[in-house]
């Protein structure tokens, strides 16, 4: 089944139905910008009433606090996504402007480096090579490296300004060539960036990714869930899924 993590969580209310959704993760922001941004206390508190098989990613960008390994250590997470800021003038949904991110579920090493799409879109093969080195570093048996580590990469839209969650769509036709370049290379894509019940079956249908990750298109407003929204957006993968099957 496709992955669905329902991010921007600040408030119990909120992960409890996204839990009772069918969500596999619930996401947590810590760039103090965004107006979904909580403290490391108030995730600590939501986590520890969430079932134990829930994914609780913690959200990060580069050289903002909370520093990664304090939130994850003291929220009790399992996984975390980084975004680095790019270009500050590249408009939104621009190549540039596009976010990259990376999560791993076993946080065993505390290295997690992070890369520009804007770079690689210079061309489309560049993800391809990505994904081969990516697959040489887990199977060429000179390297050890925990499982879920560099497997998985959540392709954003996204400014200089506004790393993720802004509400607004890719092109993801235009991206189909990195899709399968992921895919040959082992490589897990989750989809995010401008997500509805809507359109998702979309996006699924064209990439047909590993997962997806939503957040204003489950929200009442900024920082709230609305519940019949989170519900329809789970309803309209699953469909996609039993489509699939």
């Amino acid at each position: 089944m496709t992955w669905v993590k329902i991010c921007g969580m600040t408030n119990l209310e909120d992960a409890l139905v996204a839990v009772d959704a069918g969500a596999d993760a619930v996401g947590f922001v810590f760039y103090e910008k965004s107006p979904r941004c909580v403290t490391v206390e108030v995730a600590r508190e939501i986590v520890a009433k969430l079932p134990e098989g829930v994914e609780k990613i913690g959200v990060f960008v580069s050289g903002s606090e909370p520093h990664w390994d304090r939130a994850i250590d003291e929220a009790r997470l399992t996984g975390m996504q980084q975004y680095s800021l790019f270009e500050p003038d590249a408009p939104a949904g621009s190549a540039n402007a596009t976010g990259l991110a990376f999560f791993t579920n076993h946080l065993t090493s505390r290295f997690l480096p992070s890369l520009s799409i804007g770079d690689i879109f210079k061309s489309e093969g560049e993800i391809e090579d990505l994904a081969r080195d990516f697959e040489r570093l887990r199977n060429d048996g000179r390297h050890s490296l925990p499982e879920g580590m560099f497997d998985t990469f959540v392709l954003d839209s996204g400014s200089g300004r506004t790393p993720g969650g802004t509400g607004m769509t890719f092109d993801w036709a235009r991206i189909l060539p990195i899709a399968e370049g992921m895919r040959r290379g082992r490589v897990k894509m989750v989809v995010a960036g401008g997500l509805t019940s809507a359109n998702v079956g979309t996006a699924i249908d064209i990439l047909k990714p590993w997962g997806v990750d939503v957040v204003s298109g489950v929200e009442a407003r900024p920082g709230k869930k609305d519940p019949d929204k989170v519900r329809a957006f789970v309803g309209a993968v699953r469909e996609m899924d039993r489509r699939a099957s």
